[in-house]
């Protein structure tokens, strides 16, 4: 909010306020029932102010997740095993996710498409693929992994299964998918031959 109309709020601040207002009407009225106009009422600014940075409706929600992911971040230990570490990654990547999340993924998909935008460019926004790197290279420096099949798409498999899964049931992960992404399906493209 703006501090008794003394003090205007600038740069970062106003952009943490606008991003935390947008996550407070996201989890209250979600993304159907988010306006910019209940954003910057609620973060004390105007719409104009909002539409410099963020030009849709669709581009404000994206940020606050990346913000949210960002204040949130999930750590993965070192466990000795590469597929001990993507299954704590994926059972993590699970409890995260909330009924209105999933509402969240639907009713963007429509402003996403007309803005010729799509999922992956949220992905990218809102992760870089950092920790799943990471895991993976673990893994390598192990002699589990063999980095040659660590293509881009394969390197992308286990979470984008564990995506699809959650918006195509509207549920969490069982451990059973869990270990079906990891051991059935991502394990054999990647492993070691020895």
């Amino acid at each position: 909010m703006i501090d008794n109309g003394n003090r205007r709020r600038r740069g970062i601040a106003l952009e943490d306020a606008i991003l935390d207002a947008t996550w407070a009407e996201l989890n209250e009225l979600g993304y159907a029932g988010m306006t910019l106009e209940s954003v910057a009422k609620r973060a004390g600014t105007s719409r104009p102010v909002l539409s410099r940075r963020w030009p849709s409706r669709s581009r404000l929600a994206t940020a606050a997740l990346a913000r949210q992911a960002k204040l949130n971040p999930v750590s993965i230990p070192d466990m000795g095993s590469a597929r001990d570490e993507l299954v704590l990654l994926l059972r993590h990547m699970s409890d995260r996710v909330r009924p209105n999340s999933i509402q969240l993924a639907f009713d963007m998909s429509r402003d996403l498409a007309e803005e010729g935008s799509n999922f992956r460019n949220v992905r990218e926004e809102i992760s870089d693929g950092e920790l799943v790197r990471t895991l993976l290279k673990r893994g390598v420096d192990r002699g589990e992994l063999d980095p040659a099949r660590l293509t881009p798409r394969n390197i992308a498999l286990p979470t984008d299964l564990a995506r699809h899964d959650i918006l195509m049931t509207g549920k969490p992960l069982s451990d059973d998918v869990i270990r079906e992404i990891v051991e059935d399906v991502f394990w054999p493209l990647v492993r070691m031959d020895r």
